[in-house]
């Protein structure tokens, strides 16, 4: 079973539908006492990073969160929840993260070095390219998934960095250390390689080879 961490700015609905597609058990709660339950969690989210972090720490979640990776088990945020999994973010000024993975989120500049303008956010469909090595990526070939956001992840450790996008620039789009893993985009909304993607991560939380 698959735990979807609910602290009020997650899109639970499309994700809940997504797992139903394939045919994963999942619960949504706020309850560290219930999450405790899943095999998995999963932390969406849309929204503002310092609200967000508002209400984690709030609803105990976000202490919860931080033993539940440290005991190694299978974290995986989406959008807004990926971005949560590093250290601190910029937007509606300075607020820190869970510091799971290292890295600062940072809002697109709108405009290269070079003057050219660009639209914030980022929305639309970009190819996936890949980077390191990760479970979420086995038996799976670059495609196309759909972003909608306008900060993204400023890291040092690449090796953190599984796959990328282009977007004036190279933006982490799937990242992972150790249980812990994030999609800056919308797998439920990504057609094909963005299912395949969730497939991957449940199966790797009910202990399933991912080929």
């Amino acid at each position: 079973m698959i735990g979807i961490v609910d602290y009020g700015m997650g899109n639970l609905f499309s994700v809940s539908k997504a797992l139903e597609r394939l045919e994963v058990p999942s619960v949504i709660s706020d309850k560290p006492e219930e999450l405790e339950k899943a095999a998995g969690l999963l932390l969406p989210g849309v929204g503002s990073f310092k609200d967000a972090m508002t209400l984690l720490d709030r609803l105990e979640l976000a202490g919860f969160l931080k033993e539940w990776a440290a005991a190694g088990k299978p974290l995986l945020g989406i959008c807004l929840g990926m971005q949560l999994l590093f250290e601190e973010s910029e937007e509606n000024g300075p607020a820190k993260g869970l510091s799971l993975l290292p890295g600062k989120v940072v809002r697109f500049a709108g405009e290269t070095e070079a003057g050219v303008s660009y639209k914030v956010p980022h929305m639309g469909w970009n190819k996936l390219q890949f980077k390191n090595e990760s479970p979420l990526l086995k038996g799976l070939k670059e495609d196309y998934v759909y972003f909608v956001h306008s900060y993204y992840v400023n890291t040092d450790s690449q090796d953190v960095v599984t796959a990328s996008a282009d977007y004036y620039g190279d933006v982490p789009a799937v990242v992972g250390r150790g249980s812990v893993f994030g999609m800056q985009f919308h797998p439920e909304k990504s057609s094909g390689l963005g299912m395949a993607l969730l497939k991957n991560f449940t199966d790797l939380t009910e202990g399933k080879s991912v080929k």
